[in-house]
């Protein structure tokens, strides 16, 4: 009972790191095709 419940929250936590570096990476993307396209700075 007790590794499944480890198991669950590894996954989850695995999940949320995931998320977040996808996050991280999607918005770095954005940010250099705007500067290619536009030649300035994104907007905050």
């Amino acid at each position: 009972m007790d590794t499944d419940i480890v198991r669950r929250l590894i996954w989850g936590g695995m999940l949320a790191a995931t998320g977040a570096l996808a996050t991280v990476a999607a918005h770095r993307v954005s940010e250099v095709l705007y500067r290619r396209v536009f030649n300035e700075e994104p907007p905050e």
